[in-house]
């Protein structure tokens, strides 16, 4: 999905032309959650003067009532007119940043956040840090008040058709939906777990690709809701089957090409590959709060589906965090398993990238490969080829992250105060709850 550049006066003969009656101006939450200002399209003007202001005490992470105001900057590049547009004139979307009345870039924007790590990672001789991600969802059905219902949409399986797929004709307007936006769908098909689906898009720049995760969960809820079905993008919404993940394929770019290749390098990897990879391995207890930033996340990494759970790297076998997929020259990446589709995207591609970062500042050198099943190792196996495991609840991965400066940097002192005090209430909430399951267990036998 290539990035446009258009000019304010593009913007004005677009509206006119396509009939644009109504503008949605996007931002992101400290949790992920896509935010919108809706105005008429009367207000594309003060919009492009930067002159829209919007209340940011009402949402999560940003602001104390007492300095609410802030300016919704619009990135020009991200304007797109959405296909389901109502009779009464078509609706625009332009994604936005957040500033201060002082006119300085809110640190609160995971958005601006992440733009602050590409600069950091272009000062250190880098150009582009490109992401490709694969996320996952399920499709629920719904009942007849709309409610949504814990059915899933179909039996089916891995590659399975129709009609085992009941959900094919859903996930084919999807597809059809992101390629009229501009996506450039890669691959789309039914997942390991029933009712589970992933459709892969290509890769794009790091700040792009963040974007184009938020607008993709925006139009696979929209277009399931037709069908009368619920999109949730929840890591582990049933127990029993495999959970929803969202790798993060990542490639490093400078002058000269891809930062990871190298021809007469080991496995064809640079030396920049091994440091990132090193970087990557170093903090990935650190950084797992952030990529996988809820209780549910944790029941999705455990052993027996899937899942990432051990902090190793292989080229070879999928049981490992990360894996070096085959391909080399330009598309020669690293992927790391474990990111699930609760994460905020914007949060989650900077904490990754600063951890490379991290491991190329310093020279930091990967162990060596586990090209093993680590799922089949016993826990001495693992020891003996420290192997560690991933934090295995939120309350843990909040400690490691808070032990670690190098992810604390990463988030900024704003997001990073914010996200630790909202995160700790959360666990907190959890832990107080009794589940069925402790009732199913204890009730009686105590």
């Amino acid at each position: 999905m290539a990035k446009p550049e258009y000019s304010k006066d593009d913007i004005r003969q677009m509206a006119k032309d396509e009939n644009v009656k109504f503008l949605r101006l996007m931002f992101t939450d400290l949790f992920g959650t896509i935010k919108n200002v809706e105005v008429p399209i009367s207000q594309l003007g003060k919009l492009l003067d930067n002159k829209l202001m919007f209340d940011g005490s009402s949402i999560d992470g940003f602001v104390r009532i007492e300095e609410s105001d802030m300016y919704l900057y619009p990135d020009l590049s991200t304007w797109m007119i959405f296909p389901w547009s109502t009779e009464r004139g078509k609706i625009a979307r332009v994604i936005c940043e957040v500033y201060t009345t002082e006119g300085k870039p809110f640190t609160g924007d995971p958005r601006n956040n992440l733009i602050r790590v590409l600069d950091d990672m272009r000062k250190a001789g880098f150009t582009d840090f490109n992401i490709g991600p694969e996320p996952e969802f399920f499709l629920f059905k719904m009942d007849e008040n709309g409610k949504t219902t814990t059915e899933l949409n179909d039996k089916g399986s891995y590659f399975d058709m129709a009609p085992m797929d009941l959900g094919e004709n859903c996930r084919r307007e999807i597809v059809l939906t992101l390629e009229e936006m501009g996506f450039d769908v890669e691959a789309a098909h039914h997942e390991v777990a029933p009712g589970q689906h992933e459709i892969d898009f290509k890769y794009a720049d790091a700040l792009t690709a963040a974007d184009n995760i938020q607008t993709f969960k925006l139009v696979v809820k929209t277009i399931a809701r037709k069908y009368g079905l619920y999109a949730t993008f929840m890591p582990k919404p049933l127990a029993g089957i495999n959970g929803s993940g969202m790798h993060l394929n990542m490639s490093l770019f400078h002058d000269q090409g891809n930062a990871f290749y190298d021809k007469d390098g080991e496995m064809e990897l640079s030396e920049d590959a091994y440091h990132f990879l090193g970087g990557l391995l170093k903090h990935a207890r650190s950084f797992t709060a952030i990529c996988n930033p809820i209780v549910n996340s944790y029941k999705r990494l455990v052993p027996g589906y899937e899942a990432p759970v051990y902090v190793a790297w292989s080229g070879s076998n999928r049981s490992p965090l990360i894996r070096v997929p085959n391909s080399r020259g330009l598309s020669t990446r690293l992927e790391v398993r474990s990111v699930d589709p609760a994460a905020n995207p914007y949060l989650a591609i900077a904490a990754v990238l600063e951890a490379g970062l991290d491991g190329l500042r310093n020279k930091l050198a990967p162990r060596e490969a586990i090209d093993r099943n680590i799922y089949r190792m016993d826990a001495e196996e693992r020891q003996e080829n420290h192997i560690t495991n991933l934090p295995d609840t939120l309350h843990n991965a909040l400690k490691d992250l808070a032990a670690d400066d190098v992810m604390r940097n990463a988030m900024g002192d704003h997001l990073y105060q914010s996200f630790i005090e909202a995160k700790n209430l959360e666990y907190n909430s959890y832990r107080t709850q009794v589940s069925e399951w402790e009732r199913d267990q204890y009730l009686e036998l105590y």
